[in-house]
């Protein structure tokens, strides 16, 4: 007899390949920034991108990403610590994009005007959390301007993945509705 996942168990799964996901590409980008790049005052993170994907499939577990996309991109940038809770604090401020989610209705935001409305403002929060939490640990304003126009690629990037996971069947919308609609479709 085939045993069946639980909920909580699915969802475990689901986040954890997510959060693989992110390691490994944030891994390469960062090394390849550092490799064929260095020097250069941009970067790319797929932090907004993964992290709003992962709110629109799980809610506030998203906020998981929103950190770990902190953790993994200073480590592998060789961080100081300050940086560090700069990077993973200030990623964690996207976690107020989720009450515009639950007010507008994630099958709205998914399939609405808002597909890209929302990811904007998780990458927009990522920045200024970055950036009021440079400020607090002592940072100065040229610092804190940086968050914002270094980071301004990603922007870029997370539009093109949302707009792709968009078109991929039950990767941008919440697993209970997915599930449900699944089930709905076989009978």
């Amino acid at each position: 007899m085939k045993q069946q996942l639980t909920w909580k168990q699915y969802r475990a799964i689901d986040l954890a390949l997510l959060a693989l996901a992110l390691a490994v590409f944030e891994f390469i980008i960062v090394r390849a920034a550092n490799w064929w790049f260095p020097g250069q005052p941009y970067t790319v993170s797929l932090a907004a991108a993964v992290t709003s994907i992962s709110y629109m499939r799980w809610g506030v577990w998203g906020a998981v990403h929103g950190l770990e996309a902190g953790l993994v991109f200073c480590l592998f940038s060789g961080a100081t610590g300050t940086q560090f809770i700069v990077y993973c604090v200030g990623n964690l401020f996207s976690v107020l994009a989720l009450p515009m989610l639950k007010a507008a209705g994630k099958e709205r935001v998914r399939t609405g005007n808002l597909a890209l409305v929302f990811p904007l403002l998780v990458q927009v929060l990522m920045q200024a959390g970055r950036a009021l939490t440079a400020l607090i640990l002592g940072a100065g304003v040229e610092t804190v301007a940086g968050f914002f126009a270094t980071d301004s690629l990603s922007l870029l990037f997370t539009f093109v993945i949302i707009w792709i996971a968009r078109k991929l069947d039950g990767v941008y919308e919440d697993q209970k509705h997915y599930l449900l609609r699944l089930h709905a479709e076989k009978e």
